[in-house]
């Protein structure tokens, strides 16, 4: 199965933030779209980052109340992982293991189109391995 795959069950939409947004507005929105990471961009199209909650409570430790006045630009990950649609979901599990990350960007022609998260990769795992046991089931019984 391919990324794309995924992408067609759960939706394309992608929650993006402002490099220029303070810590305090990527809070908002993480709040708002009930997610864990936001991909950073200007225009809504182009990956500048991504930044998660993971990073706000990370710097939080060292800075304080202090950050949340910061822009999302001194926090994020500006060197992005990302994915093809056309990508293995085998392929993008190992990588989400090996480099401990749980949001990828789907990229095309340099252009976000979707996001996948750790989460929406087991579902769809479970989903896929539910209709198979059900199959077998009809199969068997048949």
């Amino acid at each position: 199965m391919r990324i794309h795959d995924v992408l067609r069950h759960k939706g394309s939409a992608v929650a993006t933030v402002t490099p220029e947004a303070t810590v305090g507005e990527l809070l908002a929105a993480l709040s708002e779209h009930g997610v864990g990471a936001l991909v950073v961009s200007s225009d809504g199209q182009a990956v500048e980052g991504i930044v998660s909650e993971r990073d706000v409570v990370r710097r939080l430790h060292d800075n304080g109340a202090d950050l949340l006045g910061r822009t999302v630009s001194s926090i994020m990950t500006s060197s992005v992982y990302t994915c093809a649609p056309e990508d293995l979901i085998d392929d993008l599990m190992r990588a989400m293991t090996e480099r401990r990350i749980r949001h990828i960007p789907v990229v095309v022609d340099g252009q976000l189109r979707g996001i996948v998260s750790i989460g929406d990769i087991v579902k769809f795992r479970i989903d896929e391995l539910e209709t198979e046991r059900r199959q077998l089931e009809n199969y068997i019984s048949g």
